[in-house]
Order: C-alpha cells, then structure tokens, then sequence
C-alpha cells in the first residue's frame, strides 16, 4: 500500500465576546499663579476637585501598565501629551510652557483605563 497522509476533517464554530469595560476618573483645577513656576506648571493632586466636586484628598488615579491614557484640557482645549506629565504614583501633574495659561483657566485631566475581559466558546459540529 502506497503511503497516505490521512487528515482530520472537522467543522468548529468560535463565538468570542469582548468587553472593554472603561474606567473613566475627571478631575477638575483652577489656574493658580502659586503652582507656576517661570513656564512650568505643577499642580499637587490635592489641588484637583473630583467629578462630584469634592477636594481630592489622595493622589490622583494612575494609568494601568498598557492600558490606558491621559486627556488633558487647558481652557476647554486638548492639550498635546508631550506639554503635561502625571507623576507615577499620580501626586501631581506638570504642565510645560504654561506660561500664556490665563489665570482662573479651567483645566481638566481625564484618566482613561480599561479592564477587558473576553469569553470564549468553541463548539465543534463534527
């Protein structure tokens, strides 16, 4: 008998279900001349207000390892993210080249995570 490569003939369905769940932290500051140093701004997490107005207390929530980032607004303007930096263990937020920021300007830091989570199930037909 001749040699025969024998394969296996089976039909499967995958059904995958992928939730991104965000987590989404606003946190809102008055421009203060004291936090201004020449051109760079540093505003301690305590100067920030949470989303329901009440002083934060704490440092700020931080970005989970690759899988999240920052919006900042500066006057209702999105900022580019090489002008701002939250510290690593968010207990403040630098802003460089603030010096033309008005004073009293509403800035705003949006903390955007996520924490996915998938299911799947495979059912095999034959």
């Amino acid at each position: 008998m001749a040699t025969t490569l024998f394969k296996l003939v089976m039909d499967a369905v995958t059904e995958t279900e992928t939730y991104t769940n965000p987590e989404v932290e606003k946190y809102f500051y008055n421009f203060d001349e004291a936090d201004l140093d020449v051109d760079t701004l540093t505003i301690p997490a305590t100067s920030f207000f949470d989303d329901a107005g009440d002083p934060v207390t704490s440092n700020l929530v931080t970005l989970a390892d690759d899988n999240g980032y920052y919006l900042l607004f500066v006057n209702g303007a999105l900022q580019q993210s090489s002008l701002f930096t939250v510290s690593t263990d968010g207990s403040e937020v630098v802003i460089t080249q603030a010096s033309t920021i008005p004073v009293g300007a509403p800035i705003t830091l949006v903390v955007n995570n996520f924490a996915p989570t998938s299911t799947s199930t495979t059912t095999v037909t034959t």
